[in-house]
């Protein structure tokens, strides 16, 4: 169960970049709304026990129970959809404890579970030389596809759509054909195109909350559908105002964010507009360049995997953590439509915070095996 180490081969560096950018996340928070703060440090503070409690645990031993894995994620998922809790028209949350309890968030621990199973399954297939198999291929988009559906009928958009990169990612790097990859490409892009002009048409659609689809609209056509840009506008006006070095955090200064309530949400889903306006371009592009760093650790320990499933694990959290990342600060700067996902390690979310804990820590597993390669 626990793997046999050498200290000088534990990933040090990695550790101090996550434990880094989690304090300075509490910082942000505090700056944000300082009613949450005690409630993101204590998060933090499980998470770095989680993380470091799994980074002495055999990912093999994680991974033999990766169906288990998988149950657990669709009951969860379930759970959701039959006893949620509704917040601003979607429901996400589970309530443990009743109205003053703990409520997680399925779907944030969905990304961490789903990459587990998926690497345990596609590693089977790897060892096998099948991964280019019918039964391979039809295996990952059953189980993906249907732990998909569970969380876009949240609906949770966002969150499926990353995951879904993820996902497709992992299947990449595992082996996958270029042959197939040019079959899913030729099928993908008439798709989208179909499906661009599908959410025009008028009346009610089945696939997309009107919401969403006004999201989507008014990124693609702002000059049509634009009307309600604001929340994107404010946080870039909030990231400009602090310049190249900052107003400083829990600046005393009227500031967009924090005084003006301009933007909802800023400790969650606009936490880098607190950020670009209390720290500036200097900082944000520090923030930037930490989790960039953490990525290409992620990376790094991929590529020096002794096996495919620790290479798979190491790419699917890292993955996570890049595509998160860019959705998110894509949002908060109006690079991407407006949708809702928390920033890595940042933004005020237990379930979140704990997902990206337990991913990290099974990586710095990965990490400390490499010298039994």
């Amino acid at each position: 169960m626990f793997t046999k180490f050498n200290l000088k081969d534990y990933n040090f560096k990695l550790l101090i970049f996550v434990i880094g950018i989690m304090i300075t996340g509490v910082i942000a928070v505090n700056s944000a709304d300082p009613g949450f703060t005690f409630k993101q440090a204590v998060g933090v503070g499980m998470g770095f026990i989680v993380m470091v409690v799994l980074s002495f645990i055999d990912y093999h031993f994680i991974c033999k129970f990766s169906f288990a894995i998988y149950i657990v994620n669709v009951v969860l998922l379930v759970a959701v959809l039959l006893f949620g809790v509704n917040v601003n028209n979607a429901t996400r949350w589970v309530s443990i404890g009743g109205e003053n309890g703990i409520q997680i968030q399925p779907s944030e621990l969905s990304k961490v579970l789903m990459i587990i199973f998926i690497s345990a399954l596609l590693s089977k297939y790897s060892e096998k030389n099948r991964i280019n198999s019918f039964k391979c291929i039809l295996s990952f988009a059953g189980f993906v596809g249907f732990g998909l559906l569970l969380i876009a009928a949240e609906p949770d958009l966002s969150t499926t759509i990353c995951l879904f990169l993820v996902m497709i990612t992992m299947l990449y790097v595992s082996g996958l054909s270029y042959k197939i990859i040019g079959l899913i490409l030729l099928i993908f892009i008439p798709v989208a195109g179909s499906f661009l002009w599908y959410i025009q048409l008028p009346g009610e659609k089945i696939l997309l909350k009107p919401y969403q689809i006004n999201r989507i609209l008014s990124f693609v056509y702002p000059s049509k559908y634009g009307e309600d840009f604001s929340q994107q506008n404010n946080s870039i006006m909030a990231i400009g105002s602090g310049q190249l070095t900052g107003k400083g955090f829990n600046s005393s200064t009227i500031a967009t964010v924090k005084d003006a309530n301009f933007i909802s949400e800023q400790q969650t889903d606009f936490i880098f507009s607190v950020i670009g306006e209390e720290l500036g371009f200097i900082g944000s592009v520090i923030i930037i360049a930490i989790i960039l760093l953490i990525v290409l650790q992620c990376i790094r320990i991929a590529r020096r995997s002794k096996d495919t499933c620790g290479m798979l694990l190491a790419t699917g959290v890292g993955t996570l953590i890049a595509y998160q990342s860019f959705i998110n600060i894509g949002v908060a700067t109006g690079v991407l439509p407006n949708t809702g996902i928390p920033l890595p390690f940042i933004s005020y979310g237990l379930s979140s915070l704990l997902s990206i804990s337990i991913g990290m820590g099974i990586v710095l597993n990965v990490s400390l095996q490499k010298s039994l390669y």
